[in-house]
């Protein structure tokens, strides 16, 4: 397994590139159950599916990906990723944890460090994300890290196989709390 490349780093997480070489656990994790569930999805994607998407994701500048990484073991916990509109200057911002990362208050951090990137290093005017509304543990750990609730997409999404309404939240560069990695990087 390659070492990581990291990019920024924060208190307990780093964001970094993406490795080739961990594509079979990054696809362990989208096809957990806990992952089907979080995104609304039925089904699990297909090995070949998930591999011969791989170049395309890298080579699109408008769908950078990140990885999460644990900086007490360097473990690879999961992915951001940001995808942006050129045009206006947005990005829709996803989020995947390894089952076995979730529940320790890493996603606050690895969407905080991704924020933080959008907005100091990508020039983004505004970052946003939909999240399921029986998800209160994403809710919670998106507003600890600057999103704010903005409206809902009624009976949009599925949680346990019934409809229900999708939040939508989003983030201005002035609502980025506390210290900038990126900053701290830059002096």
């Amino acid at each position: 397994m390659s070492d990581p490349h990291i990019l920024i780093k924060g208190d307990r997480l780093a964001l970094g590139l993406p490795r080739h070489d961990l594509l079979p656990e990054y696809h362990r994790w989208e096809n957990d159950p806990g992952t089907i569930l979080g995104y609304g999805n039925q089904f699990p994607q297909a090995w070949e599916v998930r591999a011969g998407g791989w170049e395309r994701q890298r080579g699109n500048d408008r769908y950078p990906q990140f990885e999460v990484v644990r900086l007490e073991d360097n473990a690879a916990i999961g992915m951001t990723t940001l995808q942006v509109n050129t045009f206006v200057r947005t990005a829709e911002f996803v989020i995947l944890l390894a089952p076995e990362a979730r529940g320790q208050g890493y996603a606050t951090e690895a969407a905080r460090l991704t924020l933080d990137w959008g907005f100091h290093l990508g020039a983004l005017r505004m970052i946003w994300l939909k999240v399921l509304e029986p998800n209160a543990k994403g809710l919670a750990a998106y507003e600890k890290a600057g999103f704010r609730e903005v409206g809902r997409l009624r009976q949009s999404g599925y949680w346990m196989g019934k409809p229900v309404d999708e939040i939508i939240m989003d983030a201005l560069p002035e609502d980025f709390p506390g210290q900038s990695a990126v900053a701290q990087d830059a002096r």
